[in-house]
């Protein structure tokens, strides 16, 4: 089993690396695929898809096993934007959307969260404390909610995962990469998740939605 990291950052915003040394970081530590979601708002996401594409078309094209979607984090971006960003970055050539949720670490604007699940997002990262509604809302979107193993986002992974599974949806497990350092390995991750409140099947299956999810958005949005 290998783990597909869903929610990373290059230099294209605030992360450390070029998308060549991150992606060559995550084969090194045994992953099985990475997205590439540069943070967002109108300003920079058509200059941060021109950048990724190029990258993705010339490392997918010679690469192996390990393949390369791209997309964006839409961050603190007004809620009343979300939703048109969102179709903007799709038509723009982004494999992925993630939203910035409401993290209890950042202010970010209340409504961000019920804004990304009405735009039917890929996923909404780090959400804080989110409400019974809005999991509804976004399970009915097809929306994957996010466990994070990244400090101080992930102080309300409990919550989020009582509130996702007890309403039957769908969690995935990021890094938020933006360092070296940042990226856990497969063994850590089912330790955040179980200690997250997860089983054992449990924890099993989020790591199997990221490769699902993956590999959904790589061969094309259906």
């Amino acid at each position: 089993m290998k783990l597909y990291d869903l929610h990373t950052h290059t230099t294209f915003s605030d992360g450390v690396l070029i998308p060549a040394e991150s992606v060559r970081r995550a084969i090194t530590d045994g992953y099985g695929g990475m997205a590439i979601t540069d943070h967002a708002d109108e300003s920079n996401y058509l200059l941060i898809l021109e950048n990724q594409l190029r990258f993705k078309e010339q490392f997918n094209a010679k690469s192996g096993d390990f393949k390369v979607i791209i997309g964006i984090e839409i961050t603190h971006v007004e809620p009343d934007r979300i939703g048109e960003l969102t179709v903007k970055a799709r038509k723009a050539g982004a494999d992925i959307i993630v939203v910035h949720g409401e993290t209890i670490v950042e202010p970010v604007a209340e409504g961000t969260n019920l804004a990304a699940v009405e735009a039917g997002v890929d996923i909404l990262a780090h959400p804080g404390l989110i409400t019974e509604e809005e999991v509804k809302k976004g399970i009915a979107n097809g929306v994957f909610f996010e466990i994070s193993t990244r400090k101080g986002h992930s102080i309300t992974n409990g919550h989020v995962a009582k509130t996702v599974l007890e309403l039957g949806g769908e969690l995935v497990i990021n890094n938020d990469y933006h360092a070296p350092g940042d990226r856990v390995s497969l063994s850590q991750a089912q330790r955040i998740l179980m200690g997250a409140g997860l089983t054992e099947q449990q924890t099993e299956k989020v790591i199997n939605n990221n490769k699902v999810l993956f590999n959904r958005l790589y061969g094309g949005r259906k």
